[in-house]
């Protein structure tokens, strides 16, 4: 009898599901960092905005390590590379989650396509959130950065729109998929 795990052997989907795993857990890392630095220059709104936006990267990982779990395929925890801490400014920040947030979603592209190529309907069906989900990551990265640009050196500004506006879901998303530990 074959098993799910002699299956993914060669598999181009399980190979990068796995790295994406990492990619998740280092946007967590960096989302922290990118926090870190808000607060540490009196941005209590974008500090915030960016811990939640950690928390639900985190989350991220932890449903694609339930999905192995669920389908009995071994998950691998990898460490992350390197984090940036320091900005000039506060367009830096955000400019690098906007980026990040296009990486991810070409990554999870290149994930649903592999998927789509070895005939596996089940992995195509879990990663249809994951691209739901960073359609609003990116345009919400996207109106963080129009903003500040907008506002210039008013901080304030930008401290309002980000109290005042809904930038995503916040990680609450009815249809989610399940989170290996529970979400946070």
């Amino acid at each position: 009898m074959t098993s799910i795990t002699d299956t993914t052997r060669g598999s181009e989907f399980w190979r990068l599901l796995g790295e994406q795993i990492g990619h998740e857990l280092a946007a967590h890392q960096q989302y922290i960092a990118i926090a870190v630095w808000f607060d540490g220059h009196d941005l209590p709104q974008l500090a915030a905005h960016f811990y939640r936006q950690a928390i639900e990267e985190r989350n991220h990982a932890m449903m694609i390590v339930q999905y192995h779990l669920d389908r009995d395929v071994p998950a691998a925890i990898p460490g992350t590379g390197e984090i940036r801490n320091e900005f000039a400014d506060v367009t830096e920040p955000l400019q690098l989650a906007l980026d990040q947030e296009k990486q991810v979603t070409a990554q999870i592209e290149e994930i649903f396509r592999a998927a789509r190529a070895e005939g596996d309907a089940l992995g195509e069906q879990f990663l249809l959130w994951f691209l739901k989900e960073q359609v609003e990551e990116v345009a919400g990265a996207n109106t963080l950065l129009t903003v500040a640009q907008r506002a210039k050196d008013n901080l304030f500004d930008l401290e309002n729109f980000v109290a005042r506006e809904t930038i995503g879901d916040a990680g609450e998303s009815a249809d989610a998929p399940e989170v290996a530990g529970g979400a946070l």
